[in-house]
């Protein structure tokens, strides 16, 4: 205390900063008095970080390219009408009186309404399709040209299906990305020509690569596209259809236009009820919490997985740490005997578990950035290091190097000058 009773100041930000860095650079030369030692620690650490760096970035990718795929399927506001299935032997006697959906049926489906956007007539079957590389069971699928862009289905290379192919009745053909790529051995179909059941088209586009959720993505990806017209004319003597998709302006009008579609259909078959209608946005969502619910499992696992090496790296600081204090116990008797409070030998036995931590997380850092960035290519859904990753990997490797750094700095702490230098 000085003159009149005031406190005389504490240490400055200057002699603060300073006890840091001699701190830091003791705890460093310890690290490099002890290689061996370190190298093992620092080893578990940075294999934990590497771990979750890798893990988490993974996982993000997936996330971001799986829910991107969702939204992107066209599902959003939409229902399908689709030939039922009879369930009674009743049932099946009715339904042998109508035919199903047919191409004629879309004259009294597809009227006009305020709340409907467009109509997606389809049909579908297998069929053996000739190309360059030999013959191939595929699926062939008639469409009307605004499926494509109302499905969100873009072109890699050439053009989609257009008006004018549906009014001139041609034989084109666009070809799903997976099917395009064993054409040629990956060369460019666009221009060529192929034979379906034994009719000759002529290849005018290529699908970009879709992400498969649902049979109607695989039948686009690995078969093949013509405008619905030739495809009734050329390939399907019954017109039969395969579904009627119904995209509306409003998604709240599911449940009216459902009802309207389902009269319709009912009209257009004589008062039997054969059709059924679905609601796509609700397959979607359920689709969609089914696989957040598998991502959270993996997620569990391949976190827990790097988290025990992380706490592996853990024990590793504790064991080092204490080893230090005491092979460090004259050096704590003595600094303490010149003055340095149990605060301050504390603060360095954390602080030098810190260092030895934000080692290992840097080196796990710079070794899973490095990988993620190696690798990425290999990965169909990339591996984009992720920010909350790092963060993760960083406060996880600080917070077990501190939780098992404290006891060896409480140890040392409590040394009394006299016994430490005895």
């Amino acid at each position: 205390m000085s003159e009149g009773g005031a406190r005389s100041p504490g240490p400055g930000l200057g002699h603060r900063f300073a006890l840091m860095g001699e701190v830091v650079g003791s705890g460093l030369r310890e690290l490099w008095a002890h290689k061996l030692r370190s190298l093992l620690t620092l080893t578990l650490l940075m294999l934990g970080v590497f771990a979750l760096v890798v893990m988490t970035s993974l996982l993000g990718g997936l996330m971001d390219k799986i829910t991107a795929g969702f939204r992107g399927m066209g599902w959003d506001g939409a229902l399908v009408l689709r030939t039922r299935s009879p369930e009674t032997a009743e049932e099946q006697k009715r339904y042998a009186q109508s035919p199903g959906l047919r191409m004629e049926d879309l004259a009294r489906l597809t009227v006009p309404s305020d709340r409907i956007l467009a109509f997606l007539p389809r049909a579908l079957q297998e069929r053996d399709v000739r190309m360059a590389g030999g013959t191939e069971r595929v699926f062939v699928t008639g469409n009307v040209p605004e499926y494509l862009p109302m499905m969100h289905r873009r072109i890699a290379s050439g053009r989609g299906l257009t008006e004018d192919d549906q009014k001139r009745r041609s034989p084109v053909a666009v070809l799903g990305a997976s099917l395009a790529s064993r054409f040629l051995g990956g060369a460019d179909p666009v221009g060529r020509e192929i034979v379906v059941g034994g009719v000759p088209f002529r290849v005018v586009g290529v699908l970009a690569p879709l992400m498969v959720f649902n049979n109607d993505c695989f039948f686009d990806a690995n078969g093949i596209l013509v405008p619905l017209e030739a495809y009734m004319d050329r390939l399907e003597p019954s017109h039969r259809l395969y579904a009627v998709t119904v995209k509306l302006r409003a998604a709240r009008d599911l449940g009216p236009v459902s009802a309207l579609m389902l009269s319709r259909a009912r009209q257009a078959h004589h008062g039997i009820e054969d059709v059924e209608v679905k609601n796509l946005d609700a397959e979607a969502a359920r689709a969609y919490g089914q696989f957040l619910a598998s991502m959270r499992g993996w997620r569990i696992v391949l976190l827990s997985l790097a988290g025990t090496v992380l706490l592996v790296g853990g024990v590793g600081v504790l064991s080092v740490m204490l080893i230090s204090c005491s092979d460090r116990r004259f050096e704590i008797g003595l600094r303490k005997a010149l003055g340095a409070s149990d605060r301050e030998i504390f603060g360095q036995f954390l602080l030098e578990a810190a260092v030895l931590a934000g080692l290992g997380a840097l080196a796990g850092t710079l070794a899973g950035a490095l990988a993620c960035e190696t690798l990425s290519d290999r990965f169909p859904y990339g591996l984009v290091v992720d920010p909350l990753g790092l963060a993760v990997a960083w406060a996880a490797a600080m917070a077990l190097a501190l939780g098992f750094g404290l006891y060896p700095a409480l140890r040392a702490m409590r040394l009394s000058p006299m016994e430490a230098m005895r």
